[in-house]
């Protein structure tokens, strides 16, 4: 097998990631060796691989479903928003500058298609199999001129491409038809079939829907993938909602103790890699929730501010919000506050900033004894210490450079009572290091919650992605899968009217 396939969707958060992330678990079990592959990513959930590149979370978590080390090879265009219109363009890994939406889609997308190309090229000759995942929709007609991660991508690759709709939501039928039908001819000959994502209820009463849209789009459905709860598998782009209230999805599992141990989550703007918050999620007795008032902190047990792309705005959206007052509160009152990257600068002095936000000097809120000022290179590392006499390992992501000049000791940071910074991301994954911090959080809240001994969040990380191998392999048309793998899409496919406008595409 020497082939490949595009996985597009009929929306944003359609399910590509994690039907992608499936696929690569299928195939390695089957002995395949397969690789993941996302051109152009836009993503405030980052990683760092371990030649310090900078890639998308999803990306990384798709490594580890097919078994293989991230590279920047497979995620080499990251975008990570400062703002509705600008964003921080990561290149192979680096970052290269910030950029308008204009400026990118106006020029500078395009020009990176040969890199791209040049990156897939690469994995195609060390892997059996790459699985690509498309951003959006395949369907941006106003983009599809500098498209370089849906269709811009399979005509380069001519690689067969599945479109995944979230029947969730509604409308299933009418977008598999829709994305077709806007698409070019040449597009549309790659356009190999469909993959419903989240379908509650009996499939029986699906088929009938299933077999008109095979007779108007000539093109089958290869699998129809159950809703699945409590997956908790890496996102994108964020959480898709409002923050407040919102609970991170977790392991269902009682306390080990007598308590349960609350913790609040500040919703930041451009909040970065709250992902650092699953290890939490997933400990029984862990009740994780996302919010955005200060009152909403009054029965925490531990409040987290995470790590975001806009240090100077979080600071002043905790300020105005009332959440800078109650941390002060919390901290006077030897209430447990973590602080991770941007998190963590949010709670020292003051910031010196000319490069993320370019406002100077900004007081912070004080509560740990640390300076911040901003580098225009970032850091990008993989440290490995200790904390709390446990070993820790996590990635650092940060412009900010820190001036610790008091306190205890606490990773790169430090601590003051039980106000902890540091600018480490993941570190509540190294399962001792998470049991000891959380025995000392619920002391301190006064909580009889004692941390399950046994909680291994790689090997929970491991049967998640082993359930997304089993919903593809029991749901999906595994034999027409490898069939598109090895040979491609079916010739002969059907155009579909009216195709895409003359504007930005041949019609047929």
């Amino acid at each position: 097998m020497s082939g490949g396939l595009l996985v597009a969707g009929t929306t944003s958060d359609a399910g590509k990631s994690v039907v992608t992330a499936g696929i690569c678990r299928w195939l390695v079990r089957r002995g395949v060796k397969v690789a993941p592959f996302k051109a152009q990513n836009m993503s405030l959930n980052s990683f760092v691989t371990r030649e310090g590149a900078e890639i998308g979370r999803a990306q990384a978590m798709q490594a580890q479903a097919a078994r293989v080390e991230p590279s920047a090879l497979m995620n080499p265009v990251l975008l990570k928003p400062g703002s509705d219109r600008s964003s921080q363009v990561v290149l192979m890994g680096k970052p290269v500058g910030e950029m308008s939406a204009r400026g990118y889609h106006g020029g500078r997308q395009q020009a990176l298609l040969s890199t791209v190309v040049d990156c897939l090229e690469q994995l195609r000759s060390t892997y059996d199999a790459v699985i690509c995942e498309g951003a959006g929709s395949p369907a941006e007609i106003n983009l599809r001129r500098t498209d370089i991660v849906n269709m811009g991508i399979a005509r380069a690759a001519r690689f067969p491409v599945v479109v995944v709709g979230d029947i969730d939501r509604g409308g299933v039928f009418a977008s598999f038809f829709g994305t077709t039908a806007l698409l070019a001819a040449e597009d549309q000959s790659l356009i190999a079939g469909y993959l419903v994502n989240k379908f509650r209820g009996d499939v029986s009463l699906l088929e009938p829907g299933l077999e008109m849209l095979r007779d108007i789009t000539g093109r089958p459905t290869y699998g129809v993938l159950p809703f699945a709860h409590g997956l908790g598998i890496d996102e994108e782009d964020g959480l898709r909602v409002s923050l407040r209230g919102a609970v991170r999805e977790s392991v269902v599992a009682p306390p080990h103790g007598e308590d349960v141990l609350r913790v609040a989550v500040c919703a930041v703007p451009l909040m970065s890699n709250f992902t650092d918050v699953d290890a939490l999620a997933a400990e029984p007795g862990v009740v994780v929730r996302f919010v955005d008032r200060a009152e909403e902190l009054s029965d925490a047990d531990l409040v987290v501010v995470p790590g975001t792309r806009g240090t100077v705005k979080a600071l002043a959206w905790l300020r105005e919000r009332g959440l800078a007052d109650a941390l002060a509160r919390r901290a006077a009152e030897g209430r447990p506050v973590l602080g991770i990257c941007g998190g963590f600068q949010v709670l020292g002095e003051h910031i010196e900033d000319e490069v993320e936000s370019r406002a100077g000097r900004v007081e912070g809120l004080g509560l740990l004894p640390v300076r911040i000022r901003f580098d225009r290179e970032k850091t990008l590392a993989r440290p490995v210490g200790e904390a709390l006499g446990a070993p820790v390992e996590g990635y650092e992501i940060h412009h900010g450079v820190a001036d610790v000049h008091g306190g205890e000791p606490f990773l790169d940071g430090c601590r003051v009572g039980v106000v902890w910074g540091t600018h480490w991301h993941g570190s509540l994954e190294s399962d001792e290091f998470r049991r000891r911090f959380l025995t000392e959080v619920a002391r301190a809240a006064g909580r009889r919650f004692v941390p399950a001994p046994d909680t291994a969040f790689a090997a929970l990380r491991e049967e998640q992605l082993d359930r997304l191998g089993d919903l593809v392999e029991e749901h999906a048309d595994t034999d027409a899968l490898l069939r598109l793998l090895e040979s491609g899409a079916p010739s002969g496919l059907p155009f579909i009217a009216p195709g895409a406008p003359a504007a930005t595409g041949s019609r047929r």
